[in-house]
């Protein structure tokens, strides 16, 4: 099988190349140069994509023996990754690059350009285990190392793309994995893990976002205030530099009535009001999303009613490396609508904390990745019981 490993410069996507090979597959690598400037893209163990880790994958695709080749996909990534980031912040969201990278770049842009050039599948150093069942479908399951998997930024992957992605590293725990890139040669074993968002090199997200969007900032933000009074506790500069459940840095000068800390539990970009309140005030027991993508069977309403998935094996994700939360599923919408126009309501059994709209909600089905979607809405306790609703 032809293979083409997208190789980071990292350690995991060096061992994931390296295991493709000795599999016997005809592997090629290739790195992604996704930064207009390459420089500004990473400082420590931050970010990726820079000429040093570049440097780092053509010598691990040397040591493997493998042909290397570099990709400019700067322009993609910066339409479909930097400007949505941007473009959701600015409108009061809290989006994961990470996942759309994955669904725009890693497994669209550069899978389609594989096949096109008649490569079989890609290979990623990615965390997740890939099985087919019984009826033919791929089935992505977690990670055996619970705290490197990453299942939840692949649950944007149809079944058309896990049936031409391999995973070589699903069934090994880190550890191993650094241990074998150091057997096998590869100097990448001791590089530290990249963190943080890679196009944000210093992690200053805030400081960031004022920097680049500009006109979109207003410089006379809007109000801070008690959820609960309504009375205005402080002033800020543009509801970009706040994400639900956020502690520090408020600015408001004065403590809550009862000492405790205060956090965000709300954002309104068009007023530009930012709501903030007790920790007890970021529970929610549902959520509501839209933009479903389904890894195999695809959950879909019929003229008789909604889809519901329940049980006592199906759970949601609701961050990266975030718990899991026994839940209820529902999926409406028109029957004759693409899969993507459909909604989806969740219920949490378990309140959940601190979750806002742009998240991706991924649900689960014991260890098995059912499908994923971008939260719209959340339903916070609080106000619910504040409006006389049964909690």
């Amino acid at each position: 099988m032809r293979v083409l490993a997208a190789m980071s410069g990292g350690v995991d996507s060096a061992v994931a190349a390296a295991r493709a090979a000795e599999a016997g597959h005809d592997v090629t690598g290739i790195h992604l140069a996704l930064s207009r400037n390459p420089a500004s893209y990473r400082s420590g163990a931050r970010g990726c994509c820079t000429i040093e880790d570049s440097n780092d994958a053509r010598r691990a695709a040397d040591v493997i023996g493998i042909p290397f080749y570099v990709w400019d996909l700067s322009e993609e990534f910066h339409a479909e990754v930097v400007e949505d980031f941007m473009d959701s912040y600015a409108a009061g969201l809290t989006p994961n690059p990470c996942l759309r990278c994955n669904e725009k770049i890693k497994f669209a842009a550069v899978l389609d350009r594989a096949l096109a050039l008649g490569f079989d599948a890609v290979a990623t150093g990615h965390y997740a285990v890939l099985t087919e069942n019984p009826a033919g479908l791929v089935e992505m399951h977690r990670s055996v190392d619970a705290g490197k998997d990453q299942s939840y930024v692949l649950g944007v992957l149809d079944q058309s793309q896990l049936r031409h992605s391999l995973f070589p590293l699903g069934d090994t725990p880190k550890s191993q994995v650094r241990a074998e890139a150091a057997a096998r040669g590869l100097l990448v074993a001791d590089k530290p893990d990249s963190h943080d968002i890679c196009f944000v090199a210093d992690g200053d997200n805030a400081g960031w976002l004022r920097e680049k969007l500009g006109d979109r900032a207003p410089n006379d933000g809007g109000a801070i205030v008690d959820d609960a009074t309504g009375e205005e506790l402080g002033r800020h500069e543009g509801t970009y530099a706040y994400t639900i459940g956020q502690r520090k840095g408020l600015r408001i000068g004065r403590p809550a009535p009862d000492g405790k800390p205060r956090y965000v539990l709300d954002i309104e970009p068009v007023s530009g009001t930012v709501r903030v309140g007790p920790r007890e005030g970021l529970a929610v027991d549902g959520l509501e999303a839209d933009r479903p993508r389904w890894c195999d069977v695809p959950l879909a309403p019929t003229p008789a009613g909604p889809a519901v998935l329940e049980g006592e094996d199906v759970t949601v994700q609701l961050r990266a490396h975030g718990a899991e939360h026994r839940a209820r599923v529902v999926v409406s919408g028109d029957p004759a609508a693409p899969t993507d126009e459909h909604r989806v309501d969740v219920e949490l059994l378990e309140h959940a904390s601190g979750i806002a709209p742009g998240q991706a909600v991924v649900v689960y089905a014991g260890s098995r990745v059912v499908g994923s979607a971008t939260i719209t809405a959340t339903r916070r306790v609080a106000t619910r019981e504040r409006a006389g609703a049964p909690a």
